[in-house]
């Protein structure tokens, strides 16, 4: 079967590069499968996991963010931060989502509530991936 080259890459480096038949993410207007041939295209991406389609298996990847470069033959992310199910430290992203949950209850005046929302839907995105 034909398959396509898959890298992400954060600002960081390179967090995966290999060959997968397909590839399901989630931009900023609803998800979207990509498969070998797909005509080209740039999309931005929202907080949400990455699926890796190859054979019978199936790899993840927990993304916060960024762009979504599609040619016929390649597919290329490019993340703000990125994560292989893996490599998510579980406990990290438990005290990221209750440190955040904690900054929405808070009635204080000088907490940013749309930034702590971000880092609940980043701490549960790694959370959900974590445990694929």
């Amino acid at each position: 079967m034909k398959t396509l080259e898959v890298s992400v890459v954060t600002p960081d480096g390179p967090v995966l590069e290999d060959n997968f038949e397909m590839v399901v993410c989630k931009a900023e207007n609803g998800e979207i499968g990509i498969l070998p041939q797909h005509i080209p295209l740039v999309t931005p991406l929202d907080i949400g996991e990455v699926r890796l389609k190859s054979g019978n298996d199936t790899k993840f990847v927990a993304v916060n963010g960024g762009f979504l470069e599609v040619r016929p033959d390649k597919v290329t992310i490019l993340a703000q931060s990125a994560e292989k199910a893996e490599d998510i430290d579980v406990a990290r992203a438990e005290q990221a989502k209750k440190r955040a949950e904690d900054r929405l209850q808070s009635k204080q005046d000088h907490i940013d509530f749309q930034r702590a929302e971000l880092s609940l839907k980043r701490a549960m995105n790694r959370l959900r991936v974590a445990q694929r």
